[in-house]
């Protein structure tokens, strides 16, 4: 179900204590509400309501209040939260719309201090704010492991087409062995025939016949063994073979490995320590940042006339001291029995936003460098366990010799035994010899031959029809790999592609929208804004990053490329918001977020921002706009207003 069919109705809002606002009911229907009013009426405080209700963090108490709550009733549902404050911090409590709100407070709440709107309004790395909520690091991990699978398939199949072209071979030797031994039956029945006539002429039943039998028996089961032990012998001294080629394959990979000394590897984790530590205190220096300036607005426009509150989080003491200047150790206030003006308070705050945008890059570049290191730790873990796994098989090799050595020494004295048995029994066949059995004596000699040979020939026949069977099992159960192997290259292709597609896609929505809504609002003079998306580095370390074009036009139709610090206010807001409606429609926030919230529109005219209102309205089910009067007067009279929260 599409949210479309599940937002169809209004939805209630039941707020407490939050921000500004003492108790507030609010139904929002579908399409366009606009929140209108003076400064000082709690429209921000109600958009941040909403936030709450969706699961964001970004919202704080009333000034003189320890517990808030916010209640959203959607049809038969309610999801309510509640807040308490607990020393310096505020928890949450309840159960919110969204699992995860990250995407959506970067993307569709769009207050002055969104990072996406700030970003693109700033010129900050664009490309770091769109890729925030995607887990590059997973994917590159998936990356990795469908590589490896591959690359196991890429082996079997290599191995089952090297054994395939060995078949003809194999099939050619089984019919010439299967003729060989037809052969020799066949010479043995002629022979076992001459036997028993050359049998009936001699007398029956004498005692060196029997024992002369016996013994011929047991000389064919001792040649018979003998054999056997030969081609032991044979199959183990090729194995050993096998295992020092192997061996010798090994070690020339393990010479090719560096030996890395853990000293490089205690620096490298100790950079990434230092840089998780410095990402750290920066996302806490940004969150203190981003309360203290939500909180002073929120007070700004509630006309709630309390101290400016301590940063505490910038370096060589508070934000707030930094901002004042370094001769001036009063606090700002808002009132303190002494005149302030408002827009010396307004100011304040704008320089707290260029602190907290410095910091925003800071972190941006730490990350960065963060990721360059676990990667580097990554490829050096693996190669180290490349190392360790190849030298683990090394000495299994080196166990496997000494154990097949010695059953080669220990099969070798057993031939050298059953030599010497086999020669002490053809001994004792010849001294039976005797003129009535010389001719019987070297029929049966042949036909022992024979039967030996006849068993040698089978035992032959039954491997090579063994090894035959397994390569044709192999080769049938190819297709079935290669039909994996082509699943995994699709699979391997869309994570390769994942962060070039979200990329390519944010780039060309961006571009889309920009064009559309320059020509809905018609900014003088301004040619085109568009970003472009520049590859950087070799194949091995490629990064893209985002560079924001500005085109102008002379009064005489010149074109020139200009940079977004002569952007007048208004046109950096659009394309702060344009760009987060990028991300929006990228991250398919239209599909799992109800709500759009658009505040701090002032710096743009009316009648644009009524154009900016309806164009938005296109993408969300809800969306929710702060104006003033004057502002909203432009809009379209269908849209709803709330006038009182």
């Amino acid at each position: 179900m599409s949210i479309s069919e599940q937002w169809k109705d209004s939805v209630s809002f039941s707020v407490e204590n939050i921000g500004g606002i003492d108790q507030t009911e609010v139904d929002i229907p579908p399409d366009v509400t606009v929140l209108t009013g003076k400064n000082a009426t709690n429209r921000t405080s109600f958009l941040r309501a909403i936030m709450c209700a969706m699961g964001s963090d970004r919202v704080s108490l009333k000034g003189d209040a320890d517990r808030g709550r916010v209640e959203l009733t959607l049809g038969d549902t309610t999801y309510e939260r509640t807040l308490e404050r607990v020393g310096d911090g505020i928890t949450f409590e309840g159960d919110a719309y969204l699992d995860d709100p990250e995407v959506a407070d970067l993307f569709a709440f769009l207050l002055e201090t969104n990072d996406a709107r700030q970003a693109a309004a700033r010129d900050a790395q664009l490309r770091d704010v769109i890729m925030r909520p995607v887990d590059v690091e997973a994917i590159r991990s998936e990356i990795r492991r469908l590589e490896d699978e591959k690359g196991d398939i890429n082996d079997e199949l290599a191995r089952i087409e090297s054994e395939k072209r060995e078949l003809p071979d194999l099939e050619r030797r089984r019919n010439t062995l299967r003729e060989k031994i037809e052969d020799k039956r066949e010479e043995l029945a002629d022979l076992e025939e001459e036997i028993d006539d050359s049998s009936r002429d001699v007398e029956q039943g004498r005692k060196e016949q029997a024992e002369l039998e016996d013994k011929l028996q047991e000389l064919r089961d001792t040649r018979s063994e003998l054999e056997s032990v030969r081609r032991k012998i044979e199959r183990q001294e090729d194995s050993v073979s096998s295992l020092k080629r192997e061996r010798s394959e090994l070690e020339e990979d393990l010479a090719e490995l560096p030996e890395t000394p853990m000293g490089d590897h205690r620096d490298l984790e100790a950079e990434i320590d230092r840089l998780r530590s410095t990402r750290q205190d920066l996302n806490s220096e940004i969150n203190e940042l981003r309360s203290l300036i939500q909180y002073n607005e929120e007070r700004l426009e509630a006309e709630d006339y309390e101290l400016l509150q301590d940063g505490g989080a910038a370096e060589g003491g508070s934000v707030t001291d930094q901002l004042v200047g370094e001769d001036d150790e009063t606090v700002v206030c808002w009132t303190c029995g002494s005149s302030v003006d408002r827009e010396q308070i307004e100011s304040t705050i704008d320089r707290l936003k260029d602190l907290r945008s410095e910091k925003v890059e800071q972190l941006n570049t730490v990350k960065s460098d963060l990721e360059s290191r676990k990667e580097e730790q990554r490829e050096v873990n693996q190669k180290q366990r490349r190392r360790t796994e190849i030298e683990r098989k090394i000495d299994d090799i080196e166990d496997e010799l000494d154990r097949r050595n010695e059953q080669i020494d220990a099969l070798k004295d057993t031939r050298e035994s059953l030599t010497e048995e086999v020669e002490a029994l053809e001994s004792e066949v010849e001294s039976l010899e005797s003129a009535d059995f010389k001719e019987i004596l070297s029929l049966h000699k042949e036909a022992n031959q024979l039967e030996f040979e006849i068993d040698s020939l089978e035992s032959d026949l039954e491997e090579v029809t063994d090894e035959i069977e397994s390569i044709e099992a192999d080769v049938e159960r190819a297709d079935n790999l290669r039909e994996k192997r082509s699943e995994l290259v699709e699979k391997l292709t869309d994570q390769r592609t994942k962060i070039d597609q979200i990329e390519g896609e944010a780039v060309e929505s961006f571009n889309e929208h920009m064009e559309s809504i320059l020509d809905l609002l018609g900014y003088e003079n301004i040619e085109r804004i568009w970003i472009e998306r520049i590859e950087e580095g070799d194949a091995s370390g490629a990064q893209t990053r985002f560079e924001l074009h500005i085109v102008r036009t002379t009064d005489n139709g010149a074109a020139y490329e200009d940079t977004i610090d002569h952007l007048s206010e208004s046109e950096r807001e659009v394309t702060g918001l344009i760009f987060a409606l990028a991300g929006y429609l990228v991250h398919d926030l239209h599909e799992t977020v109800p709500f759009m919230l658009l505040d701090s529109l002032e710096a743009i005219d009316s009648d644009r921002i009524a154009a900016l209102v309806e164009y938005f309205a296109d993408y969300a089910d809800y969306l929710v706009v702060a104006l003033l009067p004057e502002d909203a007067q432009a809009l379209d009279d269908d849209f709803t207003r709330v006038t009182s929260i």
